[in-house]
């Protein structure tokens, strides 16, 4: 959904939910509910009462990395995003530039040979391009190869310029986050989840909502550049398959919470629509031409209207309904990005063939 509507300035979350006000959680965020073209409005909490004993969440368990340290090429300052690690140990990054207010404008990439300084005395030499399509992302080659410590002892989450003020790593942890047994995480949180609490995730269990769990590493998605994700490392583990499997054939709703679980449920779904046990790299992009085979809706965030992601929201759902519930989010002044609020879109009409109205109210 490529539009010209842009997303005002003051429409972008600057701080965590529960950091605007005392008595706040991390559930304090609007929900925006859509079944079509209808569209209701909602507090997060609501979110037992939009579901029902059936209905499946898909969720993420990537735990989100320090993945921003700061580096000199010569006397120049700057900050590498350590994007996606490859199998050949050598790190997807991107580099920025500090923009003096604490965080970082977007530079270009390369050229290969560039060597960065990092702490410690480590070097980065940059390679090539990650892909032929574009120079922002390159494959760099570190000369220390414990890079998840040179992480841990001196990187930071990465920030854009929309928030307001530096969060610990733990802001960016999501409730579903665990650690890998790698290290390995995400360079940017999987943050539809975000909103959930350990309360509301035991609501939901005790209303017979389902959890399955999958691992999806998402790599940088830098806030000016709406492009095609890349390759990105996934797990769906044999219990998931079966929870999602028996789910479906029990006539329970899918909901996938993120745009990274919708991808990696997709990735491992066979011709015949059973979702198998996989793991490895995942290039799937959804679009409505592909569309979806497993998954019937999704809880997510509000994204840029030139975002790729939202050609997977009209493959779920179909543009009018993204194009009508997006108009909504803007003239009920929602919030966008991770510490925005979120946005849940449930299948028009359910297994039991009852109008979706029930369930938007």
């Amino acid at each position: 959904m490529t539009t010209t509507v842009r997303v005002p300035e003051e429409r972008s979350a600057r701080v965590p939910a529960e950091q605007r006000g005392p008595g706040r959680d991390r559930d304090s965020v609007r929900l925006l509910v859509s079944c079509g073209t209808e569209v209701s409005h909602h507090a997060f909490v609501e979110l037992p009462r939009r579901l029902r004993a059936g209905d499946l969440l898909i969720v993420n368990t990537s735990p989100t990395l320090a993945a921003a340290v700061d580096g000199r090429i010569g006397h120049a300052r700057v900050v590498v995003h350590f994007s996606t690690r490859g199998d050949d140990g050598r790190w997807a990054v991107e580099l920025r530039d500090p923009d003096g207010r604490g965080t970082t404008r977007a530079r270009a990439g390369g050229p290969a040979g560039t060597e960065v300084r990092l702490a410690g005395d480590v070097r980065l030499v940059l390679e090539e391009p990650l892909t032929p399509y574009g120079s922002r992302l390159w494959w760099g080659r570190v000369s220390d190869p414990d890079v998840l410590g040179l992480l841990r002892r001196h990187g930071r989450p990465i920030r854009y310029s929309y928030t307001q003020r530096d969060q610990p790593l733990s802001v960016y942890q999501t409730v579903f986050a665990l650690p890998s047994a790698d290290g390995s995480g995400s360079a940017e949180m999987p943050s539809a989840a975000r909103p959930f609490t350990a309360r509301l995730v035991a609501e939901l269990v005790s209303r017979g909502v389902q959890f399955a769990p999958i691992t999806l590493h998402t790599g940088v998605a830098s806030a000016e550049a709406h492009e095609p994700p890349y390759p990105e490392r996934y797990e769906v583990p044999e219990a998931s398959a079966r929870l999602i499997n028996a789910a479906r054939a029990g006539g329970g709703r899918i909901l996938a919470v993120g745009t990274t679980a919708v991808r990696a449920v997709e990735s491992a779904v066979d011709a015949g629509g059973v979702v198998r046990a996989r793991k490895g790299w995942t290039d799937l992009v959804v679009t409505p031409e592909r569309g979806v085979r497993v998954v019937d809706g999704l809880l997510t965030g509000l994204h840029e209207p030139e975002a790729s992601h939202l050609l997977m929201l009209e493959a779920i759902a179909g543009r009018a309904a993204v194009e009508r519930s997006y108009g909504e989010a803007l003239s009920g002044l929602y919030l966008w990005h991770e510490f925005g609020d979120v946005h849940l879109i449930l299948p028009e009409e359910d297994p039991h063939t009852e109008r979706c109205s029930s369930n938007c109210r």
